[in-house]
């Protein structure tokens, strides 16, 4: 038993090492090459195995390695007030990795069904992919640095408008588990064919995406949007002596040099309630001079208080009103709230034990002449469903958040690669209005127009892109995906029953 479980461990702490060199794909180092290499190693590590227990593990360490090195960020929430939530980090850090790593961990047992290295490369590839869109799902879902991310600089990023980056997450770690499967399959020279199926699917993406058409000009006549970025730290964001520097500070940069058609806070941008905000609202139009103005804010409902956008119009009344429907879990709510706040375990977001209400669901705002606009609050954008059926009604969509809580590196800059990604699947511009950044206008290509950087205050003024056609991917979603996924395993599945009769 001792001479087996040594092979095991190695090869988990190789897959392991693996999934942190595959990890280097995702913002902010963007290294898809890098990222290809590790994800071939990991799959031929997890190949090599015999027992379910090994291949779970090596999958289990090769998620772990991936996740660590992704979310590493994941620690940053629990140091804004490490008096109330420090003692947390130490947990979240390795949880949420070893947590996220159990998807893969599941694929290593599953690719154990199949007896050849070959069949279990291949057999792995397909259960990864499968369980990366559960991944979106399962407890409210976390799809947050899905494999397909690592390509969003690059043309194939453009496949997201076919196949959503669900699709395009499940082609790379399938392409690759067919390339490893070569490996195993060949021998001698003929080995170097083995990297052929993952080249030729990426030159074909490539191709793709290169051969799509510009993206189109925006119109002299479109809209001109100002963004504001206070770069209010969180652990000063709501201190007595800081508030109104900060409130301030969202005026002046309101105020501007020249009229614009409407201005965009951040989320939760003024301190008082939104019912009891009345003054506050008629200043800040006021501010504006004559433009509407999107904030985010906080009120209360019937349901309890809800994280909240409203469009503020010209005469400062409420024109419009958004709630946020998909809220963080542990972040802006606790499930069993009021108990877990009898052993001082709150939400981060959220100074009540309950946390936030959420909103009844996605929606499209009307803004009259600025169009119609799907809102966003934080990491809403994040999930490919969400107000994906609203998006053939809409002309763009906006995402108010407040990324300080997300640190001061990789975190800001993850979740703009989402959100570009979103803009890609859509055809649907995108504008984001971070608390400390990074703000920007995203057009319906995915590309960012112009935007502010992380961590400095500042207004950039900006025409709204236009939209595109409908994409195959709003009307299809990622049903057509999963159900070829599924048949092909099933399928494998078939393959090795008869093999085994």
């Amino acid at each position: 038993m001792r001479k087996a479980s040594a092979p095991a461990r190695n090869r988990a702490l190789l897959a392991g090492c693996a999934g942190a060199v595959a990890a280097l794909g995702q913002a902010p180092f963007g290294l898809p090459v890098i990222a290809m290499a590790g994800l071939a190693i990991g799959v031929w590590t997890v190949a090599r195995t015999v027992t379910v227990l090994q291949s779970s593990l090596a999958g289990w360490a090769f998620g772990f390695g991936y996740f660590l090195i992704c979310l590493h960020w994941i620690i940053e929430p629990f140091l804004v007030d490490p008096v109330r939530h420090g003692w947390m980090a130490p947990f979240a850090v390795i949880l949420l990795p070893g947590g996220l790593a159990l998807f893969w961990g599941m694929a290593g047992a599953l690719s154990a069904l199949w007896r050849t290295p070959v069949l279990r490369a291949v057999g792995f590839g397909l259960s990864v992919a499968l369980l990366e869109i559960a991944r979106g799902y399962v407890l409210t879902g976390f799809p947050w640095a899905l494999l397909g991310s690592i390509w969003l600089d690059t043309p194939v990023a453009q496949a997201a408008r076919v196949v959503g980056l669900h699709g395009l997450s499940a082609i790379t770690i399938v392409a690759i588990a067919a390339s490893v499967a070569l490996w195993f399959r060949l021998t001698g020279f003929a080995r170097t064919l083995a990297p052929v199926p993952g080249l030729a699917v990426a030159l074909v993406l490539f191709a793709y995406g290169t051969n799509l058409p510009a993206s189109v000009p925006t119109n002299d006549a479109a809209p001109v949007l100002r963004l504001v970025q206070p770069n209010a730290k969180q652990h000063l964001k709501w201190d007595p002596d800081f508030v109104q520097v900060f409130y301030e500070t969202k005026l002046d940069l309101t105020l501007g040099a020249t009229p614009v058609d409407l201005v965009i806070w951040p989320e939760t941008s003024i301190a008082q309630l939104l019912g009891s905000a009345g003054p506050v609202l008629e200043q800040i139009s006021r501010f504006a001079r004559g433009a509407p103005v999107v904030i985010g804010a906080r009120r209360w409902r019937i349901e309890g208080p809800s994280n909240s956008l409203a469009v503020v119009s010209p005469t400062g009344d409420i024109a419009a009103l958004y709630d946020k429907a998909h809220l963080v879990p542990f972040g802006e709510y606790v499930p069993f709230g009021d108990v877990a706040a009898r052993f001082g375990i709150s939400g981060l977001a959220a100074r009540e034990g309950g946390g936030f209400a959420p909103g009844p669901g996605p929606q499209v705002l009307d803004l009259g002449a600025l169009g119609k606009v799907i809102p966003l609050i934080c990491y809403e954008a994040i999930f490919p469903q969400f107000g994906r059926s609203l998006t053939p009604e809409a002309d763009w969509m906006v995402q108010i958040t407040n990324d300080a809580w997300f640190g001061r590196f990789a975190g800001p800059q993850q979740h703009l690669a989402i959100a570009r990604f979103r803009a890609i699947e859509r055809g649907l511009p995108l504008v984001r209005v971070a608390n400390t950044g990074i703000s920007a206008v995203i057009d319906a290509k995915g590309q960012v127009v112009d935007a502010l950087p992380l961590n400095k205050a500042g207004a950039i003024d900006v025409a709204l892109p236009p939209k595109l056609d409908t994409t195959p991917h709003v009307r299809l979603g990622d049903t057509p995906t999963t159900a070829l996924l599924v048949v092909i395993f099933l399928s494998l599945l078939a393959l090795r029953r008869k093999t085994r009769d």
